[in-house]
């Protein structure tokens, strides 16, 4: 079985999605952080979107690294773990448009589909229902309200990275995640959309148990549902 769980930045996508999964026994996988391994990739050698060939031969030898270790997953690049820095302000700057390049998608699009073979998984995303797994068993969509993921963004921030982000403010995050929203739903390339079909979920006043709680609940009513059937 698959489960796609899509939605803007900030709406708790990431917890929500490891925490479900733990919680039912399914594989989960972060499509974002492999978004952020290929730019960190990208930018580690001067790559640039616009040099096809480059871009070409980056493409053809890129291999998506991941390393269990005490529990959490761990993203390698050329055998360096980058699970920190890919989270950082340099690859933040550049992965909206690196995920909206269409050779870049085709690559990534293709591995998620070999990871999803045989087993129950659950992919995090921003098209994962519309675009890589239209025909999902459960799709789910998160929303919230800016102002709130926004503060939820500059927390996490601010707590795990405070030497990089030293100067960050919470209005520059407001900015950004609004900048982020209108760019993500407007691309051409796969945009950041609700597919039509996912039980859709408002996090803004909801702690994350309390939003896992709300799928486990939605998978056993379509499970009972189909039984019926």
């Amino acid at each position: 079985m698959i489960i796609t769980i899509d939605g803007p930045i900030a709406t708790g996508k990431s917890t929500i999605a490891k925490k479900l999964a733990r919680a039912i026994g399914y594989i989960y996988f972060d499509t974002g952080a492999m978004y952020r391994t290929l730019t960190y990739g990208l930018l580690k050698h001067n790559v640039s979107l616009a040099d096809k060939e480059a871009l070409k031969a980056f493409l053809n030898s890129f291999i998506l690294d991941i390393k269990i270790k005490h529990g959490e997953r761990r993203y390698f690049f050329e055998n360096e773990d980058i699970t920190d820095k890919i989270r950082g302000e340099k690859v933040t700057q550049f992965v909206s448009q690196v995920s909206a390049n269409k050779d870049v998608r085709e690559k990534l699009v293709s591995l998620q589909h070999e990871l999803s073979e045989g087993v129950n998984a659950v992919f995090e995303g921003r098209d994962m229902g519309t675009v890589v797994f239209p025909k999902a068993d459960i799709k789910v969509f998160l929303t919230g309200r800016p102002e709130v993921r926004a503060r939820r963004r500059y927390e996490e921030i601010i707590n795990k990275y405070p030497s990089e982000y030293k100067d960050l403010t919470l209005e520059k995050v407001l900015e950004e995640i609004n900048s982020r929203d209108h760019y993500d739903s407007t691309r051409e390339i796969s945009p950041l959309k609700q597919a039509e079909d996912a039980f859709v979920i408002d996090t803004s006043d909801l702690t994350s148990d309390e939003v896992v709680l709300k799928i486990q609940e939605f998978k056993d009513s379509r499970r009972t549902r189909l039984k019926e059937t």
